[in-house]
């Protein structure tokens, strides 16, 4: 069985492909929505999704969230007394949206085309798919997060030519994609992004802005269970004013009150340096793909952060028209992956489609440019395929060597679109050596091909004896190896995972933590009484007590939420 993930960074969902259309997969807590956060408990547990973003606030030591973020990079993330890769920690996720799938559909899930940022480099891709390996699932394909939007949309079965724009603002990362559809084919015309531009980001602005503005002390600010908190609050706020022109952000530490009233005119000033930086993509999308905004006959939506009302009036106020919203923003990129599930597994219900990817980096090596007056500038970055270029593709330039007599051209490859090596991405070098002849004699035939999944790979061929060198690109330096890929998937293995009838029991546990850890006085101590009534049901094990002690605290949570923390005295149950 093969479904369709996205692997967000706030929250991920699975989907799959069944009786002719693309189905969400709920999770063993019956919601759509995973949040993309692990915890580790006392007792060596792991916990996904909702018990863990619960924990983010009462257990911030041990647990964790906003991972993808360093995907590709050689951040490690504490959890108690264990250290976890990026990619170990999105495991964790694939693997409890692998085992919910699984229960939904009676089937073993082995497979799954995984979505993945547009804008996202070579290193971030593979770390994808060693994520994915390290969660038993093979990965033939992943696909784009505005592309897996337009086949949501089904922009694919469209018989008329058009152009349309996938605007994909998430948690953590923004994507833009301009598509083409022509006689049966979706082509990507342009792509560009900014891997560290999300929903997220808005919160931080409105954190800052909070802290600032309420006189938050430092040692508040240093406080990582008070800062989870407020996050919590300002996240509700923002998703409040989506709907309402002002909300409260209330919260406190040590006895302290803070409240402000943040009106939605004035998270649009606060939030200016972030909707220019939403621009840059967009203007750069168009430019590279030879457009201008009126060219676009349809602009999509995906992402949860596109829900808010500014970021709908600035693409309106692009391209004079409004954007298209029939499907649920945080749901569109996993139904489309799960569309690109049902094209592999070649579903009659199907009409195939040709689609076509863009390289969306500049791709090439580092070279010296001589002057006229026989000085060397080195450092400089010579593309081999352009950015936007459409794949797969195979493009070959040659290079000779500096002086007569070297021995050797080291190809140091990079990405990115600056002149200057310093300032692009290394990804790999490749040496060729040489017999020492002459600068003629010395000279090499550098050929890149990439394909479709985001692979390069390179080949050298010196000219002088057609000699070929070739690599598929080296390990990034954080990259993990086979051999490390086996040894961790073995100790996650070991990593206890609650039983699935156990996962709502724990989700609601770690709620009721939650209020208790923040309400003060004859309330904190209701709250802690309804905490041990549950604990003493779960110690019993008979499942029709559990579940009524459960119901019971889930009302004593509901009905404490409604209260402001700083009430000491809400009503009694």
């Amino acid at each position: 069985m093969i479904v369709g993930i996205d692997l967000g960074t706030t929250n991920s969902l699975a989907a799959c492909w069944r009786d002719g259309q693309a189905r969400l997969i709920p999770n063993a807590l019956g919601r759509n929505l995973t949040p993309s956060c692990v915890s580790l408990d006392e007792d060596g547990t792991v916990l996904v999704g909702e018990p863990a973003r619960e924990r983010l606030q009462t257990h911030p030591g041990q647990s964790a969230a906003l991972f993808k973020r360093h995907m590709g990079g050689d951040k490690l993330f504490q959890l108690g007394a264990r250290r976890f890769r990026p990619e170990e920690l999105s495991a964790l996720v694939l693997r409890a949206l692998k085992e919910d799938a699984e229960a939904a559909l009676g089937e073993t899930v082995t497979e799954a085309v995984i979505s993945v940022p547009a804008y996202f480099s070579d290193a971030q891709r593979k770390a994808t798919r060693a994520a994915a390996r390290l969660a038993g699932l093979h990965v033939e394909r992943l696909i784009n997060e505005p592309t897996a939007a337009a086949l949501a949309y089904g922009l694919h079965q469209r018989a008329a030519e058009s152009q349309f724009l996938v605007f994909d603002l998430g948690g953590g990362t923004f994507d833009v994609s301009i598509l083409e559809l022509f006689e049966g084919v979706m082509e990507v015309r342009a792509t560009a992004g900014d891997n560290f531009l999300g929903g997220e980001d808005f919160v931080n602005e409105i954190v800052y802005w909070f802290c600032q503005s309420a006189n938050v002390p430092k040692r508040a600010r240093d406080d990582h269970a008070f800062m989870q908190h407020l996050r919590a609050r300002v996240e509700a706020a923002k998703r409040q004013l989506s709907e309402a022109d002002s909300a409260e952000i209330a919260v406190h530490w040590k006895d302290q009150a803070y409240r402000l009233e943040l009106s939605e005119e004035h998270y649009r000033t606060i939030s200016e340096p972030l909707l220019q930086r939403l621009r840059a993509p967009l203007e750069r999308a168009l430019r590279d793909a030879g457009l201008r905004s009126g060219d676009i006959q349809e602009v999509v939506l995906a992402g949860g952060a596109t829900r808010a009302p500014m970021i709908r009036n600035l693409v309106t106020r692009m391209f004079g028209r409004f954007p298209s919203v029939a499907l649920n923003p945080d749901e569109v990129v996993a139904l489309g992956a799960a569309v690109m599930a049902g094209l592999k597994a070649r579903d009659a219900a199907l009409r195939e489609v040709v689609m076509t990817d863009v390289c969306p980096y500049s791709l090439g090596v580092e070279t010296s440019r001589e002057l006229d007056d026989g000085r060397h500038v080195e450092g400089q970055f010579s593309p081999i395929i352009e950015r936007n270029t459409v794949v797969p593709v195979s493009r070959v330039q040659e290079y000779s060597p500096l002086r007569n007599g070297q021995k050797e051209i080291l190809l140091r490859i990079y990405q990115g679109e600056s002149r200057s090596v310093r300032d692009n991405i290394k990804i790999g070098e490749l040496a060729v050596p040489l017999d020492g002849g002459s600068r003629t004699d010395g000279t090499v035939a550098v050929r890149f091909t990439y394909d479709v999944n985001g692979i390069l790979e390179v080949e050298a061929m010196r000219l002088s004896d057609s000699e070929v060198y070739r690599i598929v690109i080296r390990s990034h330096a954080s990259e993990l190896t086979d051999q490390q890929i086996a040894e961790r998937f073995a100790a996650l293995a070991e990593l206890k995972i609650h039983p699935r009838d156990k996962l709502e029991n724990r989700g609601v546990m770690a709620e009721a933590e939650r209020i208790y850890a923040f309400l003060r006085g004859r309330a904190r101590e209701v709250m802690g009484e309804e905490i041990s009534l549950f604990e003493a049901a779960l110690a019993e094990q008979h499942e029709r007590a559990i579940e009524s002690a459960r119901d019971r605290l889930r009302r004593a949570i509901e009905h404490f939420d409604r209260y402001n923390v700083f009430d000491t005295e809400p009503d009694p149950l």
